[in-house]
């Protein structure tokens, strides 16, 4: 009998909400069952998590969403105000949709956090356990190295290596992954210092297991939920980061969308014009906004002293 779907005549919010779960896979249904009641149950999680989504579906559907197209210029339209006609937002001082440009621009910024989130976090949880399980002199060296990453603001260290690279939107990915990862070791070490010595963890070594299987196995899991809250919280300062780098023009370069060289374009406009800047700008704002709000709610879900309480 396939114990992972429901029975007949049991309904599937009774499956999933069920106390004695029928399978591995059943249990970690009615976990993330019982994570959404608890994510839709904090509004502003679910506020944020709302925002996220928007972003996401934005991206996809930018083509039938944009008015025009972001790049193309026309000095007929140049500096006009938001409402007017044709140009929902204004226009920038090329005559190019602001509306248009801010859409395009929600798949660089998904782009940019997309692959940050999945390079920085998986190499720093890489570096963070190996250093946690094996201890010793690897554990001395991984860590100082660390340090020397954190001792660095991220948005300065990120203008070195971008300076380095050279200016661009994949050198720009690179920089941030390169100064985001530190954090992440520092929790996948702490998280691996408690459970090394547990006793599952010496009955998995009494049965012959590796140490690449222990930690690949079962260190790694145990240390997933709290690297998930700091990625979707890290989030925020990643797009600012990014948005940093294209203020200063070592992002994306023209004539890509890129909100940070957006507002970077209208800066000069800001007393007469500030539509070129301000709409950039609060994009930046409520994406930040969702990601913070999401990484809080995510906090309280997955805290297993209060799960435990």
């Amino acid at each position: 009998m396939n114990t992972n779907v429901p029975a007949q005549g049991v309904g599937l919010k009774a499956w999933l909400t069920s106390e004695s779960p029928s399978s591995r896979t059943h249990a970690q249904m009615v976990q993330a069952y019982a994570g959404w009641q608890s994510l839709c149950a904090n509004r502003l999680a679910f506020l944020g998590f709302m925002i996220i989504v928007a972003l996401i579906l934005v991206a996809i559907f930018a083509p039938l969403l944009a008015t025009h197209d972001p790049a193309i210029q026309n000095l007929k339209t140049t500096l006009l105000p938001p409402l007017s006609e044709g140009h929902i937002l204004g226009t920038d001082d090329s005559g190019r949709d602001i509306w248009s440009r801010i859409i395009y621009g929600s798949r660089i910024t998904l782009l940019i956090v997309g692959l940050v989130a999945f390079t920085a976090p998986v190499f720093g949880l890489f570096v963070g356990t190996v250093s946690g399980y094996l201890g010793g002199w690897a554990d001395t060296v991984l860590m100082r190295i660390t340090d020397i990453f954190l001792a660095f603001p991220r948005l300065v260290l990120a203008l070195a290596f971008v300076s380095a690279l050279g200016a661009g939107i994949e050198n720009a990915i690179l920089a941030i992954s390169l100064t985001a990862w530190p954090p992440y070791a520092r929790i996948a070490r702490a998280e691996t210092l408690t459970i090394r010595n547990s006793d599952y963890i010496a009955a998995i070594q009494l049965q012959g297991a590796g140490r690449i299987r222990i930690i690949l196995g079962h260190i790694w899991p145990m240390c997933m939920s709290s690297l998930i809250v700091r990625v979707t919280l890290d989030m925020a300062g990643i797009i600012l980061t990014a948005a940093g780098l294209g203020f200063l023009g070592l992002g994306a370069q023209p004539p890509s969308p890129e909100w940070g060289a957006m507002i970077s374009s209208g800066r000069q406009f800001i007393n007469d014009h500030w539509w070129i800047a301000t709409m950039p700008g609060l994009a930046i704002f409520i994406v930040s906004l969702g990601f913070n709000l999401l990484g809080d709610g995510l906090r309280d879900i997955l805290d297993p002293k209060k799960a435990e309480s």
